[in-house]
């Protein structure tokens, strides 16, 4: 099943929000990280009669993955992934993430239609150094999760991403444990 894998893709993507000043949105932000990925912010479009912001995934400069992100004021919600020349459209939306400020012990949770599931919560916040600065960032953690299969077999993903407002995801720890960091 590749709709949560691809999920995961935009939780390794900056943050993003209405309020631009807590989180980043302006067209052409740009975030490189030590797996290569690229990440870039494009102009809002509308998408099947809805106003969203597109997050461009690319590896080695060729784009895999683009997330549309709808920004209300109770939060960010995933509307949609296009990948693979598909586009993956959520009813209803996945709740990324609530409404500015996240603080410690925040929690919220979403499901689409075809019963995938994402749970998050703000489990508390860590100084850490990278190679593009030392930070104090909110510590995130991600749990998605696909309804059940054939056997009744529920597939789930756990990471943790660590968030600096107005700057978007530092550092991110994949589900088998791998650490990625921002470069620039």
């Amino acid at each position: 099943m590749r709709r949560p894998l691809v999920l995961l893709a935009l939780l390794l993507a900056p943050v993003l929000a209405a309020n631009d000043s807590y989180f980043p949105n302006t067209p052409g932000t740009q975030w490189r990280y030590s797996n290569g990925e690229t990440q870039q912010t494009g102009k809002a479009r509308v998408i099947q009669g809805v106003n969203v912001v597109p997050v461009g995934h690319s590896v080695n400069g060729k784009l895999v993955s683009e997330d549309y992100l709808e920004y209300r004021s109770d939060g960010v919600y995933l509307r949609g992934v296009q990948a693979g020349g598909k586009l993956n459209w959520y009813l209803p939306p996945l709740q990324v993430y609530p409404a500015s400020p996240l603080a410690p012990g925040q929690v919220w949770t979403s499901v689409t239609g075809s019963g995938l599931r994402l749970s998050g919560r703000v489990v508390g916040t860590q100084a850490l150094r990278t190679q593009s600065g030392s930070f104090n960032a909110l510590v995130v953690r991600s749990e998605v999760a696909a309804g059940g299969t054939a056997s009744g077999v529920q597939k789930s993903s756990t990471q943790y991403a660590y968030f600096v407002p107005g700057l978007g995801v530092v550092r991110y720890q994949t589900a088998d444990g791998s650490t990625v960091d921002l470069l620039k």
